[in-house]
């Protein structure tokens, strides 16, 4: 796939700390990525090696203790421009975090009032069409408790495409769900893939990541150990320290 030339997400030599009753644990320790318009990144690696702060702190739901993070040309650094980033950044967790006294339909028009100052015809219209768009358009009236994990997944996944968000960052979707949900949940990001969303994923899903990433790169204590097509990342690896960690989840 051919990408401008301008990344859309530059992170440079980024470093978080987290202080402990144990010691100091570096979660990045020094990470370079740049990630461009319509490009689909999965960060895959052991548990503890930094892929989950790196969202977050693209989100700046962390803030950086050294280096830089821009997104869209716009610094990280200032608090005037938070939500200037959130609001085109959108953002799926593991554990879907839908507000559970409002409808999946209530769920997706909330933001998009509070944040987009949508009118309210206008955000229903809107979570309405998002609802068909993640194959569950008869789901509008139901609450969370009502609906599979897969189902609160793709409400949550809709609740974040209702900003019109340039970047979708999703954070391990799909490990909260029994295994006949995760297909699902995937077909929704596939398809977002295809329609040239720029998407940076960290998952352990290989089939999702040969699919549909244009890059996969390899964390491990903190620091991206290799990238590469995920062909190539998946299939012959140059370290060994991913080949350690493949021989595992394959």
């Amino acid at each position: 796939m051919s990408h401008p030339s301008e990344p859309i997400i530059q992170i440079e030599n980024a470093h978080k700390r987290f202080h402990t009753l144990r010691g100091t644990v570096h979660a990045l320790n020094g990470v370079s990525l740049n990630v461009r318009p319509g490009e689909v990144v999965v960060i895959v690696g052991p548990s503890g090696s930094g892929k989950s702060t790196l969202l977050r702190c693209i989100n700046r739901l962390e803030t950086l203790d050294g280096g830089s993070i821009t997104v869209d040309g716009i610094p990280l650094k200032g608090a005037r421009n938070i939500n200037k980033v959130r609001a085109e950044v959108g953002m799926v967790f593991q554990q879907f975090n839908l507000f559970p006294d409002r409808t999946a339909l209530g769920n997706i028009v909330l933001a998009q009032r509070v944040v987009r100052k949508r009118k309210k015809a206008e955000a229903i219209a809107k979570a309405n069409e998002l609802l068909a768009k993640v194959g569950i358009p008869e789901k509008a009236d139901s609450y969370p408790a009502q609906l599979s994990g897969g189902q609160q997944q793709r409400v949550a996944i809709a609740r974040a495409l209702a900003m019109d968000p340039k970047i979708m960052l999703f954070d391990e979707p799909t490990s909260a769900l029994d295994p006949e949900m995760i297909k699902e949940v995937l077909d929704v990001m596939l398809a977002l893939a295809k329609e040239g969303m720029t998407m940076v994923v960290v998952s352990h899903e290989m089939g999702f990541s040969r699919a549909a990433a244009d890059r996969a790169v390899f964390m491990d204590g903190g620091i991206i150990v290799e990238e590469g097509t995920p062909d190539v990342l998946f299939s012959n690896p140059s370290h060994e320290r991913t080949k350690l960690f493949l021989s595992k989840i394959l």
